[in-house]
C-alpha cells in the first residue's frame, strides 16, 4: 500500500487526468462519522452520489469532440483546484496529518503533471489521424487504477 505522500500524489495525478475522479474516490471511500475534518465533506450520502456521477459524467464527456482542451486555462485551474481538495480531503482522514496547506500542494502541483503528462501521452498515442477513443479509453483505465491506489482500497461499507 502506498504511503500518505504517495497517495496525496496519485489523487492529484489522477485529478489531471480526470478532474472530477479523485474527489470521487475519496467521497465513495470516506465512512460516515468521520467528523470535524474536511472529509467529512464526502462523507454523506449525497455527496458519494453527486461526486460519482461528476466523475461518470466526465468519463462520457470527455469522449465528445466538443469537449475543451484540458490544457485552457480554466481546465488547469479547475484540475488544480480538484487536485488539491481531493488531497487535503484524503489527507484529513489521516490521524495527525499535515496542514491542509501542505496536500493542497502537493495534490495541485501532481494535478498538473497529470494534466500534462495525460495530454502529452494522449496526442501521442492517438497520433497520426487514429481514433481518439481507444487511447482516451486506455486513460479512463489508468486514472481508474490510480484511483483505487490513492484511496487505499478503502471500501465503505457504511454508505
Amino acid at each position: 500500500m502506498p504511503d500518505g505522500v504517495t497517495r496525496l500524489i496519485l489523487v492529484g495525478v489522477v485529478a489531471g487526468l480526470r478532474s472530477q475522479l479523485g474527489t470521487a474516490a475519496v467521497a465513495l471511500t470516506t465512512r460516515p462519522g468521520e467528523r470535524g475534518r474536511p472529509a467529512d465533506l464526502f462523507s454523506g450520502v449525497w455527496a458519494k452520489r453527486i461526486t460519482a456521477t461528476a466523475a461518470v459524467g466526465e468519463l462520457v464527456g470527455d469522449k465528445l469532440p466538443s469537449t475543451p482542451s484540458r490544457l485552457s486555462p480554466s481546465g488547469i485551474v479547475s484540475r488544480m483546484a480538484f487536485g488539491a481538495l481531493a488531497a487535503v480531503a484524503l489527507a484529513s482522514r489521516e490521524p495527525g496529518g499535515a496542514p491542509p496547506a501542505v496536500p493542497a500542494a502537493v495534490g495541485a502541483a501532481a494535478s498538473l503533471a497529470g494534466t500534462f503528462g495525460g495530454a502529452y501521452w494522449r496526442r501521442t498515442a492517438a497520433g497520426a489521424g487514429r481514433p481518439d477513443w481507444p487511447t482516451a479509453l486506455t486513460e479512463d483505465a489508468a486514472a481508474l487504477l490510480l484511483a483505487y491506489a490513492a484511496v487505499g482500497h478503502r471500501r465503505n461499507r457504511d454508505g
